[in-house]
């Protein structure tokens, strides 16, 4: 039977990438020792007290359909959120509410996309960006980091790659995998090419509560970048909510309004109870999230501490997020192959940096999604395997 050009264009190495995921999955089944830090899924448990908001909307009778575009009230909360903390005036008109920040990506690129044109996207970068813009007919141009200066983007990078055809710039700010962040400095130089080329900037902010150095900033609020952005984020990273799908997009009204039309015809909204709970996510001051972020700190600090002066092998200690990249090219192995071998000898699932662009080839992502006494015992795991590739070479 035959399936559209679109089914093309939404695989490839991005879909790809989760084998090794898929296969760890498998090997715990079959009763394998298997320290999982392929996805970026926390380990921690909802905080109850979003939860019972859920619930007492449940048992509320919230179980019908509910505005397209999120409630006013989520709205309104999400857009007081992001005007305290980026001082960019908004309103609940501006929002949108979608299942998830990918599906927010995904939503944004439609309305803004035709086939043919050009998306400036910063390596390394989520494995599904490519898809998401595939899905559009656009074509995804990479920008090339450097892992020596910490994966970070450098605006004159940005502006070489500018064509008429550039139409986007998406930037992730911390950075996944990597952990990098921009500075005020690079984010005024970036949004200088947005106004001078008339682009659209895309900015993926869903780490932005997890950023332990340095001050984040949202682009949005810098001069004549209001009516040109687009900011995603959600509570899935910073209040373990990951499987609750809620994520949004703040921009320009008439963006929004598109927004709301490709909602209705595809999704029809989220459920109340779901909204219900973010609102207490984002309404409470929840001790638990600040607990959740310290803890991430300290697994940052003891992967970079415990990995460091590792014979053949070289943590980068990132800005944020809940990952560590880790340099294994001198090794001998690219990092699939270390990949392949650290799951099947010694039971740790991590994702290989070639699935997250050039630039982070050589290098492996571990996500900081367990305790830290397993995380130790994987970072000898990790140490271990090294070693012995080591003397094999020199044997």
């Amino acid at each position: 039977m035959r399936y559209s050009a679109l089914t093309q264009r939404i695989g490839g190495e991005g879909a790809a990438a989760w084998k090794i995921h898929d296969r760890a999955l498998e090997l715990r089944e079959q009763g394998v020792d298997v320290l999982l830090l392929s996805v970026g899924d926390p380990d921690f448990d909802t905080p109850l007290p979003i939860v019972h908001a859920a619930i007492d909307s449940l048992l509320a009778g919230d179980t019908h359909y509910s505005d397209v575009r999120g409630t006013r009230s989520l709205r309104s909360s999400i857009a007081r959120r992001h005007q305290q903390r980026s001082g960019q005036e908004v309103d609940a008109g501006h929002v949108i509410v979608l299942p998830g920040a990918q599906c927010a990506v995904y939503a944004v690129a439609q309305c803004l996309l035709d086939p043919g044109d050009e998306v400036i996207v910063a390596e390394p970068m989520y494995v599904t960006y490519e898809g998401v813009f595939g899905a559009c007919g656009a074509s995804v141009v990479p920008v090339a980091v450097r892992p020596e200066n910490g994966f970070r983007v450098e605006p004159a990078d940005v502006a070489a790659l500018i064509t008429p055809k550039t139409r986007v710039i998406l930037l992730n700010s911390p950075n996944n995998p990597s952990g990098a962040s921009l500075s005020l400095k690079s984010w005024q130089a970036l949004a200088a090419l947005c106004v001078r080329h008339d682009l659209w900037l895309i900015s993926d902010e869903v780490y932005s509560d997890l950023l332990y150095e340095g001050e984040h900033i949202s682009p949005s609020s810098l001069p004549g970048m209001a009516e040109r952005t687009a900011t995603i984020n959600s509570v899935s990273k910073s209040h373990a909510m990951t499987g609750w799908r809620v994520g949004w997009m703040i921009g320009p009204k008439p963006l929004a309004e598109h927004l709301m039309h490709l909602s209705l015809c595809m999704l029809f909204g989220i459920p109340d109870f779901v909204q219900k709970a973010a609102q207490v996510a984002l309404d409470k001051d929840l001790p638990e999230v600040a607990l959740m972020r310290e803890e991430y700190r300290q697994r940052r600090d003891l992967v970079c501490a415990r990995l460091s002066g590792c014979p053949g092998i070289r943590p980068i200690r990132p800005d944020g997020g809940m990952f560590v990249m880790v340099d294994v090219r001198q090794t001998g192995l690219g990092a699939q192959d270390f990949a392949e071998r650290l799951l099947e000898e010694y039971g740790v699932s991590v994702l290989a940096g070639e699935a997250f662009g050039p630039s982070a080839a050589g290098h492996i992502r571990i996500g900081l999604v367990v305790d830290q006494r397993r995380l130790a015992d994987a970072c000898q795991r990790i140490a271990s395997c090294a070693a012995d590739l080591l003397q094999v070479r020199r044997a």
